[in-house]
């Protein structure tokens, strides 16, 4: 081999690990909005992603309280530094065949590298200052931002609060405990649960605006087994 392939493959091998070292975190602070719907970066809050925090040094799949791994990633092998996030940022799909994470990379090497920084600080045990820049990275309007701090559903204001649930055709009417009722096209209404402590009380589901044009919703129950007797069938 050359003298020039050879100062070429030292190169690629030696510039994976320094991008994080030469990103800039400000900017890779702006570039996380594109993570924080799906990844927080808070200890213990998972959402549809795994919680980011303590990254660095981290087995791939290896957060236990986190029950949505692929096969794939958890027979990786995979521990998480400079390189190996630099690497999967890029190309989850080539550096893990098989994976289910609905990204596609960033090609663009500025980019990652300024991700980087700002993911080896905010991520880091007792970060806590920097992953209060989280709560700032909020969606549209009237939308449910999983990069902030989602509301404690205990303790809502009437209009959020479920008191019934009719379905008529291919319409549900939700009506709230200020006495208001919406109609809602059927595709429209999702219904979710959520168990942690900031969750609803049982029979006590909540309502949250989503999507752009204010015409979507999520209903939020504290349990499965509450959905389907919720539900009134009524015309």
């Amino acid at each position: 081999m050359s003298k020039f392939g050879i100062l070429v493959l030292l190169a690629i091998a030696f510039l994976s690990p320094a991008l994080a070292e030469q990103g800039n975190a400000a900017r890779g602070r702006k570039d996380f909005k594109a993570c924080a719907p799906c990844h927080s970066l808070e200890p213990g809050r998972n959402m549809t992603g795994p919680s980011l925090a303590d990254l660095w040094g981290r087995k791939a799949g290896g957060v236990l309280s986190f029950d949505r791994y692929s096969d794939a990633l958890k027979a990786s092998g995979i521990v998480w530094n400079d390189d190996t996030l630099d690497q999967w940022l890029t190309d989850p799909q080539n550096v893990v065949p098989g994976n289910e994470m609905p990204f596609d990379g960033i090609k663009d090497v500025g980019a990652r590298a300024d991700l980087l920084a700002f993911l080896k600080e905010a991520t880091k045990p007792g970060a806590a200052p920097a992953r209060t820049a989280q709560s700032q990275m909020k969606g549209m309007s009237g939308m449910m931002d999983g990069g902030g701090h989602d509301p404690n559903l205990k303790s809502l204001e009437p209009a959020r609060q479920v008191k019934t649930i009719t379905y008529c055709r291919d319409t549900y009417r939700v009506t709230t405990a200020d006495g208001k009722m919406r109609a809602f096209w059927e595709r429209n209404l999702r219904f979710m649960t959520d168990t942690s402590k900031d969750g609803p009380e049982k029979n006590a589901p909540a309502i949250m605006p989503a999507g752009m044009m204010g015409d979507r919703a999520a209903i939020i129950f504290a349990e499965p087994e509450e959905i389907g007797r919720f539900i009134e069938p009524h015309c």
